[in-house]
Order: C-alpha cells, then sequence, then structure tokens
C-alpha cells in the first residue's frame, strides 16, 4: 500500500492536459486558490502532435485532438523537476497507465521527486478492467495513485481499482466525433460547461457508494461548490482555466 495519505490543503486543481507541465507562476491565475498541481499526460516515450490538431467548438463546450504530445517521461523529468521542487503548489504527475509494465518503472522514478504529492493514472477508453487493477496492483508503493477513469466507468471500474490500493478516483474528459474544419469526422477529448449535469450526477452516485473521487467535466468556481457538497473529495478545472484561448492536452 502507498505510505502517504492523499490530502488537499484546498479542493480546486486543474485537469491534466490544460496548464502544462509546471505552473507558470505569470499566469494569472490565482494560484493560491489551488490545492495541488495536475501535470499535462506523461507517456514513457515521446509523442508527437497529431498530424492534424483540432480544436473544434460547438454549443456549449468544444472538442479538442491533439495526439496527447509530450516529450516523454526522461526527458519530462529532467526538465520540470526541478520546478516541481520550487513550487508552492504540490505536484500530481498524470501518467499513461495503458501499459502497467511500464507505467511503474515511471512511478518508481517519480518517488524520489521532491514535492510530487500523488501520481494520477489514466487510461484509454474502454480498457479492460482487469488491466487497470494490475496498474494499481504494479504501481502500489510510497505515492498515493489517483486512478482517472472515463465517466462511464467509474462506477463499475471504480471499487475494483480501489480495493487494489488506489487512494481516489477521478474523471476523464469524455471523448465524441465532430466534422473537422474539412467536414471529415474527428475524435477527441470533450470539454465545457455543457457537461456539468452528467459529473453531477456521476459525483452523487459515487458518494451513496463510498467512493473517493475528484470531480471533473464542465465545472467553475461558481458551481464546484456544488460538487463538494454532494460529496465529491476535490474538484478538477478545465475550460474555466483557458479564459479566451484554447487551451488542451
Amino acid at each position: 500500500m502507498h505510505k502517504r495519505d492523499l490530502t488537499f490543503s484546498k479542493p480546486m486543481m486543474n485537469a491534466a492536459g490544460v496548464l502544462g507541465f509546471a505552473p507558470n507562476v505569470r499566469d494569472p491565475l490565482g494560484w493560491e486558490d489551488f490545492g495541488a498541481f495536475v501535470t499535462s499526460p506523461i507517456s514513457l516515450r515521446p509523442r508527437p502532435p497529431a498530424v492534424d490538431p483540432e480544436w473544434i467548438a460547438f454549443p456549449g463546450g468544444w472538442l479538442l485532438h491533439t495526439g496527447l504530445p509530450n516529450p516523454g517521461f526522461k526527458s519530462t523529468l529532467r526538465r520540470y523537476a526541478p520546478l516541481w521542487k520550487r513550487s508552492d503548489l504540490p505536484v500530481i504527475v498524470h501518467l499513461m497507465a495503458d501499459r502497467p509494465e511500464e507505467t511503474v518503472s515511471m512511478v518508481r522514478a517519480l518517488e524520489g521527486v521532491e514535492n510530487v504529492m500523488a501520481v494520477e493514472l489514466g487510461f484509454a477508453p474502454r480498457l479492460a478492467g482487469d488491466l487497470i487493477v494490475l496498474a494499481v496492483e504494479m504501481c502500489l508503493g510510497e505515492l498515493p495513485l489517483i486512478v482517472c477513469l472515463p465517466a462511464e466507468q467509474v462506477l463499475g471500474s471504480g471499487p475494483p481499482a480501489l480495493s487494489a490500493g488506489a487512494a481516489a478516483l477521478s474523471i476523464a474528459a469524455p471523448r465524441g466525433t465532430l466534422p473537422g474544419a474539412d467536414g471529415k469526422p474527428v475524435s477527441g477529448r470533450l470539454y465545457g460547461p455543457s457537461l456539468y449535469p452528467r459529473s453531477l450526477e456521476l459525483v452523487q452516485a459515487a458518494a451513496r457508494l463510498g467512493l473517493p473521487v475528484i470531480a471533473a467535466g464542465g465545472l467553475s468556481m461558481e458551481n464546484s461548490g456544488a460538487v463538494l457538497r454532494q460529496g465529491a473529495l476535490a474538484f478538477q478545472l478545465d475550460t474555466a482555466l483557458w479564459g479566451n484561448r484554447p487551451g488542451g492536452e
């Protein structure tokens, strides 16, 4: 089991993929209101951007297709670990965890990195629940594990992940498809206020089951109090932090 407890001085944080790999204190985001900073998703090997990245608005939100670009774990650690160490905010590192045998090596390396408070394990949609449990079991150690699941998997795959040793669950951005600029269908992650009713309903359902869940999806500073009152452990903001610019993973 993990040796450090998962506690937040304040319940607000950003969602993975929204603010990059380290806090930028020059961004006027009200950092004093954050309880933690969540990195963009990191894979063991470098990932290039999507060939045709897209940002598509729809009524109530945005679709983002980016390919989850990142420089790979070793390069990310070399560049950003010194910034994590100097940050006033504890850092939650989000890892792409579809391959447990690779993920465990990254988690072990993070155990020695100062100011990393937890690891968030992200999984591909519809990944088999037994692989999620295996990843949790293999990665248990010094750092608390947060399992990030699509909304439709939280109530089904979440309890086994918690029984395997995860400290909490978080809610991944859902996926959808829209016509791109050329009319061809583009699949990507969905963000925006239209997701809020589903997020609140999911928090209520998770609370009834006693699941420690970090809420996400369509949340803002104005409506986040409702998810906390319904039993969320904390909450993650995405588009509410972008201002007038698109963001994304």
